[in-house]
């Protein structure tokens, strides 16, 4: 085995290999995680490859799925595991089933892979708070310990459930690895590609009527940041991860200076349908409990136990992301010509993202 590059204070340079990479979460964080004086190197993994620069990242092709992740694992010499590939939405995984093939046995294989490998002494995952769902039942604010008030039958929420349970059944088999579980809050900011962004970004926002949810939102440097100190903290546990603060639905959209088309709860489901066939978002479903709702987790294992505090609240981060939006001018009225269509049960005329 060739001798590791010495990182701070003469100690060997981490070997982290992160999932995930060809979305740019991943390989934003990958390559960022690259250039830390503190790590040697970074294998990034994913099926296909990142469509922008990797940096100083080494980039595999190989599929989590498949047992061939553990040759990677050992031949690389990894000690540090950052698990990012699990998929929030079926139309970017090819279908709901495709979806929780990647999400729960691709987890599955890479626990396995960790298992036995000798090298992996720690292990960050990439979770998310949508795992304590949305009703009307739920607390003011989720802490760690809590369950949902209402049980997940399907969709990315029990894809997460079940993630979490098979890596605590690997932390109970390893007690040797470092475990940590980071529950990210949604996550927003200029660059990001997600269900949530792609929702405040439509020239309408539709909304549920009579409900006006509360969001709690973190930056994604803050994500970033987080997933870092992780690293180099080595605090096992779970944690809600997420900026400080609480904004109505209402407040955002006022915020983003767009105007609203509130709909009955019934009317929502055909709306997310228009919107997915029309490519300009994804509201699957544990995302219309969100957005009628909300949620909000409590932060102080975060701050007092892992040690860790955002750079943003969640105004600013909304403040930040609202930086990047256009006027939508005429796109408004198309927008509602389209949707009214939509729901007369009339064929809608192409509709283009870009107005």
């Amino acid at each position: 085995m060739a001798e590791r590059a010495a990182g701070p204070a003469g100690r060997p340079g981490r070997v982290v290999l992160v999932t995930g990479v060809s979305r740019d979460l991943g390989r934003r964080f990958a390559r960022a995680a690259a250039d830390h004086p503190g790590v040697e190197r970074v294998i990034g993994v994913d099926v296909v490859p990142p469509r922008r620069d990797i940096g100083r990242m080494s980039f595999v092709r190989a599929d989590i799925r498949n047992p061939v992740i553990a040759k990677v694992i050992a031949k690389e010499d990894v000690d540090t595991v950052v698990h990012m590939s699990v998929i929030a939405t079926p139309g970017s995984a090819g279908g709901r089933s495709m979806m929780k093939e990647l999400n729960v046995i691709g987890t599955m294989q890479l626990l396995a892979a960790c298992q036995r490998s000798p090298s992996v002494r720690q292990l960050v995952v990439k979770s998310t708070t949508t795992v304590y769902g949305a009703s009307s039942r739920d607390p003011a604010m989720f802490s760690e310990e809590m369950e949902p008030r209402r049980t997940a039958y399907g969709g990315y929420a029990k894809d997460v459930a079940e993630i979490e349970g098979y890596v605590r059944g690997f932390a109970r088999r390893r007690p040797d690895v470092c475990v940590t579980t980071l529950r990210f809050a949604n996550v927003l900011g200029p660059r990001i590609d997600s269900p949530l962004a792609s929702y405040l970004r439509l020239p309408v926002i539709p909304t549920v009527l009579g409900f006006d949810p509360r969001l709690q939102l973190l930056h994604e440097q803050d994500l970033y940041a987080a997933l870092a100190h992780a690293i180099r903290a080595r605090v096992p546990g779970t944690f809600n991860i997420a900026g400080d603060g609480l904004l109505t639905l209402s407040q955002v959209v006022r915020r983003l200076q767009r105007p609203t088309l509130p709909l009955p709860s019934f009317a929502v489901g055909s709306v997310g349908g228009f919107l997915r066939r029309a490519r300009l978002t994804e509201l699957p479903p544990e995302m219309r409990s969100f957005l009628t709702f909300g949620r909000g987790v409590d932060t102080t294992r975060m701050r007092e136990t892992l040690g860790f505090t955002p750079g943003h609240t969640t105004a600013q981060t909304l403040d930040d992301f609202a930086s990047t939006l256009t006027p939508t001018g005429g796109r408004t009225d198309r927008f509602l010509a389209d949707l009214e269509r939509r729901l007369a049960g009339a064929a809608p005329p192409e509709v283009s993202s870009r107005g």
